[in-house]
């Protein structure tokens, strides 16, 4: 396979190009991808059954790719609209767009966490040497994981940076009762209360998902309860502080959801969140252990909220423990007050604080400097 980092530069010389390297695509199509609003094209360089790899092509020169693994968390990518917006202009900014899990045959297969894994490790591979990747909430375990596999392989196209926002990568340190819930229920109760098949009508007709009406239910209660604490979200409800408010509430993007495959929903229950297999050195990929510690060329950053209830303080830093042969001048941490979950990747304590943080770093290791 051509270096997809290559195909895309060429691709800026292609004024007007309607054409994606997946194949052809209506500038509607691709359009309704992301949201709107970028300097950018928009190009689908990957397309994949349970993904697209999209590129926003700068309208200027870019800066050092970075690959946004965005989270299997039910959101479409409309959540990540502030992030995306104030990353845009410093980074030749690489996005994965998980599909709809009821529009994906069955005869494609499950998708669990190994598969969330292979996807990262082919994407990279794909792009090529000069990659970074930020993964949040939900997609630091699996980034950290393929960063490993990857180090451990001495595969060229091993990222030379990994930020980790908000993520679960040692669900024990500090636990919110998100955590105490799930590590004392029993698996099969969730499987049998919140998962289900799609019905027919759809493409993916009898696959197993984790529904977004049931998502839905669960983020109105979420929603309640901050309200009631007057929590972050309730002071997002009053002042929605994202970059473009009128034409990306953050609300509509919070409740605006996809399902999701049921394998990827029952392994982030109990592989990352009941029986923290990364944390303690016993996840296995496909046959391989996972091992943290092999990385050692790639820069490690951590971003934590200060008052996060969803990844408490402490459980994406834990990713520092995990890789101790990183060199301490490769490694950065930041913790920002004021600023629960969503307001470490929305908000104008994002823009203003976190993002620049993380450009600074990113090009601190830029292969090109």
């Amino acid at each position: 396979m051509r270096n997809l980092a290559s195909m895309a530069r060429e691709s800026r010389t292609r004024a007007g190009s309607a054409s994606s390297l997946a194949g052809d695509s209506s500038k509607a199509e691709r359009d309704a991808l992301i949201p709107t609003g970028y300097s950018a094209d928009r190009l689908v360089v990957l397309d994949k059954p349970f993904c697209r790899l999209l590129h926003l092509v700068p309208a200027a020169a870019g800066g050092p790719p970075l690959l946004i693994v965005s989270p299997l968390s039910a959101h479409r990518l409309g959540l990540l609209h502030d992030l995306i917006a104030a990353l845009i202009p410093h980074h030749d900014v690489y996005v994965i767009e998980w599909r709809n899990a009821r529009d994906v045959p069955v005869a494609e297969g499950p998708f669990g966490l190994d598969e969330n894994i292979a996807y990262i490790v082919e994407i990279l591979q794909a792009l090529g040497p000069e990659t970074h990747v930020l993964a949040l909430s939900q997609s630091p375990v699996p980034a950290i994981a393929a960063a490993a596999l990857m180090a451990e392989a001495d595969d060229p196209a091993q990222p030379l940076s990994l930020t980790l926002i908000s993520g679960f990568i040692d669900p024990r340190v500090n636990p919110r009762r998100f955590d105490l819930l799930v590590s004392g229920t029993p698996m099969s109760v969730f499987s049998r209360t919140v998962t289900d098949r799609v019905p027919a009508g759809f493409g993916g007709e009898g696959r197993y998902i984790y529904p977004a009406r049931v998502q839905r239910g669960a983020l109105l209660a979420y929603l309640a309860r901050h309200i009631a604490q007057r929590g972050e979200l309730y002071a997002k409800l009053l002042f929605d502080d994202g970059v473009d408010p009128l034409g990306h509430p953050f609300f509509v993007s919070y409740l605006d959801l996809i399902d999701l495959p049921g394998e990827i929903y029952v392994d982030t229950m109990e592989r990352v969140l009941q029986h923290c297999e990364l944390p303690r050195g016993r996840m296995i990929w496909r046959g391989r252990p996972v091992r943290p510690a092999a990385i050692t060329r790639t820069a490690l950053m951590t971003i934590e909220g200060e008052c996060d209830d969803v990844s408490a303080v402490g459980q994406t830093y834990a990713a520092h423990a995990l890789c101790p042969n990183v060199p301490t001048i490769r490694r950065a941490y930041h913790r920002q007050t004021g600023v629960g979950h969503f307001g470490t990747f929305h908000g104008s304590a994002w823009r203003r604080t976190i993002a620049p943080r993380i450009t600074g770093f990113v090009r601190a290791f830029a292969a090109h400097r």
